[in-house]
């Protein structure tokens, strides 16, 4: 259990502390004379008033002990292992139920060294953790070296095993480095086994954001994300007031209400207080994921393989409870103790807590719905995406409230509850269902497992789709289901919708498009039976080689940034790429790169970058085309497009997302006449 606490905690502070670049802690390093032939190596830490520096010992499934990896050792051997220059501060931390210990002010470590030859050289790396109250930065590594000269120890050579208890090498490191002589800074004309743009003497992958930014204050296309989250979320309170555990709510509730007082003025304003409350309650939860994932991490979620397969495995478990196996509540205790507070208290708190106990009391219906939203919001990469969505969320679940307290005629006309409230949730379940294979696909491709290709992904939603019409007819019912003596004209038209649909799909076995539901399905190129020769492939997926194409031929480029998560990818592909002008030109006038951000596909050898003062590792495919995004072009949303000349310059503003064919042409021949110049 608290190794599950500490991975969560640690994904989230990941993701965030990746949302805003923190630098709390500095390091300094430095030598002290102990003897002739002995010195200290001392790291000194400087840390900001708020955070503090985890100790060298922490209980195993806590947070990263601070480590001293020692990668190579010349002309000197350590002399025991580093210590504190004070006692750190022991704490209980109730989220990883353990005590643990840090420093929370400047503090320094010491290694001891004896000389074994006249001049030393030492390389290593600190990896350390840091924290404040609201959030942590990942496991951190700051390397170090020292040089010096004194005089050679000239005692006995000592016994190894004495000479390895003394060093302290009885214990091995929590974790070792390789040493990595060459460090390439990508970008920069270095050389070295690591480097990177070696096509030409041209620097490929020098900044260009000035002159992005010179072009164009922002990238053509416009953002409607925060527009279609909204409307998302509305769509989804709809659905979840037509859920058995909310429905039978409104009049419930509206009529209590209503017996408050004899002054209808105060119950409709007491109504729409609740209302209200409703609201409040749902887009606070919508604002503790935007606080706690920050800004640009929610994009980072999108193309994240493990977040994906961690919410597949969510909506299988909400379908599955929408069909009928088990019902997911929460302890009883929990809305006993807020039905006790809306009783105890008076005016608008005691409101506020009964429009809590509604959200927790029908958590089992709406809690699935507001899953899947978050899911939906995140993957959009909108800053205020989950708050957004789950304003519209609330706002359609509380409406009916208000209205029903204003208008209390209306109630009469209300349907009564019954079994199709239960075929709601069934709908609902095979929705989740058909949902929860988009996740999987993205770290399918991500990982590069080929289990779920394009024809296997549309199979299996033909099937979903093809069950729900069926279930909808009554042909298939579930246990809980009751008996009907014949189909409504709800489910009938429903029905034909849902088989209708599975219809449609039937061609994309064999290659067809299926732009109504590009966002959802993989990409073409995943297809291995295709018939259908429209699409428009790249030629290339590596920045170096197609941009040394590209001046053996004399065209420009198209560098597409896309991830096999990215929704509006798709999108872009199947609507804007699909059109055959569009293609023309990429086909006929470009060298058509794409590069995936969230490649999982370990390079040959691992890169050391310099990034804000940081030397950090890249270690997937994916890694280095992120960091060519960012490096280059300053920017890291997907999809992302520029257009190069053959020694990587831009000619013409950026473009990001929008479904605009005349702006994109516009974008395309913009290129053309600038390279022709």
């Amino acid at each position: 259990m608290r190794r599950s606490a500490f991975l969560l905690y640690f994904l989230c502070s990941f993701i965030f502390a990746n949302a805003q670049i923190f630098d709390p802690i500095k390091w300094s390093f430095s030598t002290k004379d102990i003897s002739e032939s002995e010195k200290e190596l001392v790291f000194t830490a400087k840390i900001e008033n708020g955070w503090h520096l985890y100790g060298l010992q922490l209980p195993e499934g806590g947070p990263i002990a601070t480590e001293f990896n020692f990668t190579s050792i010349k002309g000197a051997k350590l002399i025991g292992k580093p210590k504190a220059s004070r006692s750190p501060i022991f704490k209980y931390d109730a989220l990883f139920d353990m005590e643990l210990n840090w420093y929370d002010d400047d503090v320094s470590f010491t290694q001891t060294i004896q000389l074994t030859e006249n001049d030393f050289s030492i390389k290593g790396e600190v990896r350390y953790m840091g924290c404040n109250d609201e959030n942590c930065m990942p496991p951190t590594p700051e390397d170090f070296s020292f040089t010096g000269t004194g005089k050679a120890v000239t005692l006995a050579k000592i016994s190894t095993k004495q000479e390895a208890e003394k060093a302290g090498a009885n214990e091995e490191p929590a974790m070792t480095i390789p040493v990595i002589e060459d460090i390439a800074v990508v970008g920069n004309n270095q050389t070295g086994k690591n480097k990177v743009s070696s096509v030409t003497d041209v620097d490929l992958w020098s900044p260009v954001v000035d002159q992005l930014q010179t072009m164009s204050e922002a990238p053509i296309g416009e953002d409607t994300s925060l527009i279609i989250i909204l409307i998302t979320g509305f769509i989804g309170g709809l659905l979840a007031l037509l859920t058995p555990c909310v429905w039978p709510m409104i009049p419930m509730t509206v009529s209590f209400f209503l017996k408050r007082t004899k002054d209808r003025k105060k119950s409709i304003r007491d109504a729409m207080t609740y209302g209200v409350s409703i609201v409040i309650i749902y887009v606070a939860l919508g604002l503790i994921i935007t606080g706690a994932f920050g800004a640009s991490a929610l994009n980072n979620l999108a193309t994240n393989a493990i977040f994906n397969i961690i919410f597949f495995l969510l909506l299988v478990v909400f379908a599955i409870s929408f069909l009928g196996a088990f019902e997911i509540t929460l302890p009883s205790s929990w809305t006993t103790k807020l039905d006790s507070k809306a009783d105890s208290t008076t005016g608008l708190l005691s409101i506020f807590f009964m429009a809590f106990t509604l959200s927790l009391v029908s958590f089992s219906c709406t809690g699935p719905i507001i899953g899947t939203l978050l899911v939906q919001a995140a993957s959009m990469g909108a800053t205020a995406g989950p708050a957004i969505g789950m304003f519209g969320f609330a706002l359609a679940l509380s409406i009916p409230f208000t209205l029903f307290a204003i208008f209390p005629s209306m109630l009469q006309s209300m349907p009564k509850s019954g079994g199709w409230l239960n075929s709601v949730k069934v709908v609902l379940g095979f929705l989740e269902l058909a949902l929860a294979l988009k996740f999987l696909s993205v770290a399918d491709l991500a990982y590069g497992w080929r289990i779920l290709d394009r024809e296997v992904f549309i199979a299996l939603w033909i099937i979903i789709f093809f069950l729900l019409g069926i279930y909808l007819l009554g042909i298939i019912r579930f246990s809980h289901d009751s008996d009907t003596q014949y189909v409504s004209v709800t489910k009938l038209f429903l029905s034909i919708i849902s088989l209708s649909f599975a219809i449609y799909m039937i061609p994309g076995l064999w290659g067809a498009p299926l732009k109504a539901i590009s966002a959802f399905a993989p990409p073409l190129a995943t297809q291995d039976f295709n018939l259908y020769s429209g699409e428009t492939h790249a030629e290339f997926s590596d920045f170096d080689e197609g941009m040394a194409y590209a001046r053996k031929n004399n065209k420009p480029v198209l560098v597409d940034f896309s991830g096999y998560g990215c929704v509006n990818c798709r999108k872009m592909e199947a609507t804007v790429w699909a059109d055959k002008d569009v293609k023309s030109i990429i086909d006929n006038d470009y060298v058509l790169i794409t590069l995936y951000v969230d490649d999982k596909t370990p390079l040959d050898s691992e890169i050391k970058i310099e990034e804000y003062g940081k030397t950090r590792t890249l270690r997937t495919v994916g890694d280095k085309w992120s960091y060519l995004q960012r490096y280059k072009f300053g920017a890291n949303a997907q999809p992302y497009y520029v257009i190069l000349d053959e020694n990587g310059n831009p000619l013409s503003p950026s473009y990001s997302y929008n479904e605009n064919v005349n702006e994109y042409l516009k974008f395309l021949n913009t290129g053309i006449e600038n390279y022709k110049k």
